[in-house]
């Protein structure tokens, strides 16, 4: 029966507090200890996530729950899209790094990287903003001491460019009816929820609690050495999904 962790992107000082808090009592409730994504230095003006003064999601809140058992993921720097490249793993037409010079992302990792230790806040996990990023992403996150990468498909983490990378889910309703082992990550934007997402959340975490792991249970497991085979086989997933969603909107 495949396991389940929980990451939720986009955290930031400013963000929406009223349904990152519900989302994270929720988590609480039921103890699942996620991923979060924290944004080193956003400048993503998207209403939800704009920041705010007046709001109360602060880095003492994330340094907090960091304390509890989240495990920090560095979400980009800027969380803003400079490039229309897809990357290697292609579920969107637009990237913060995906055909950026090698130069120019061992900059902006860097200086996220320093943003968040000075901040307190130290990790060796990436999660690239809109899933994109390219072989030179890869290097400048070897070169800064990374050692994962959540994202790319599959049932186990695997290795690539000398990096773990710690797989999401292809679709929620397949994986929930998988009756093989493996493990797998559900991605949750909290400010894009509405009353019906966390209804439904509420009801996966009750009906199927014994599925959901806390996110660091991943570290424990041994990656798989991927084919090239099963490289090209994720990347057409990763096309065909965003097909999908492009008819779907």
């Amino acid at each position: 029966m495949k396991k389940i962790a929980v990451r939720i992107d986009d955290v930031t000082p400013g963000m929406d507090p009223n349904k990152m808090l519900r989302f994270t009592n929720l988590l609480d409730r039921y103890q699942i200890k996620p991923l979060i994504g924290i944004i080193p230095a956003n400048r993503d003006d998207t209403p939800g996530m704009a920041p705010d003064p007046n709001d109360t999601i602060d880095f003492e809140w994330i340094r907090m729950k960091i304390a509890e058992g989240y495990v920090p993921a560095m979400h980009g720097c800027n969380h803003v899209y400079t490039t229309e490249d897809a990357g290697i793993f292609p579920l969107n037409p637009f990237s913060e790094f995906a055909g950026v010079s090698l130069y120019d992302q061992l900059k902006l990792i860097g200086y996220g990287k320093k943003l968040l230790r000075n901040k307190g806040i130290d990790t060796d996990v990436f999660m690239a903003p809109g899933h994109s990023y390219d072989i030179n992403t890869l290097k400048a996150l070897k070169h800064f001491g990374f050692k994962y990468v959540t994202d790319g498909f599959g049932r186990r983490p695997y290795t690539q460019g000398g990096l773990t990378f710690l797989p999401i889910s292809l679709l929620r309703s397949l994986e929930l009816k998988d009756p093989e082992d493996g493990v797998t990550t559900f991605v949750v934007h909290t400010w894009m929820m509405d009353d019906p997402d966390f209804e439904e959340y509420e009801k996966l975490f009750s009906e199927h609690r014994e599925r959901f792991i806390n996110f660091d249970e991943l570290f424990k497991i041994t990656p798989v050495r991927r084919s090239r085979g099963k490289h090209y086989a994720e990347y057409t997933a990763a096309r065909l999904k965003r097909f999908a969603g492009s008819i779907k909107k």
